[in-house]
């Protein structure tokens, strides 16, 4: 873990998105904590970065998240 000020909520957060997404069969491989965001000094927590995905992949996820 770094010295970021927002180390946690962003480690926490990553986690969630994971976990929510391998509960629909769906795993981003690039998902992942952006890193100059990451690595600078500013007041709110590092971006998350998506990254790429298959057709498929991009169909379950779309799939999942039209679900009421």
């Amino acid at each position: 873990m770094s010295d970021h000020p927002h180390d946690r909520e962003a480690i926490a957060a990553l986690d969630a998105l994971r976990a929510a997404l391998a509960a629909h069969g769906i795993t981003l491989p690039s998902l992942d904590l952006h890193l100059p965001s990451y690595a600078g000094r500013y007041g709110s927590p590092p971006l998350i970065t998506l990254g790429n995905c298959s057709a498929a992949t991009a169909q379950r996820l779309a799939t999942a998240l039209a679900k009421p």
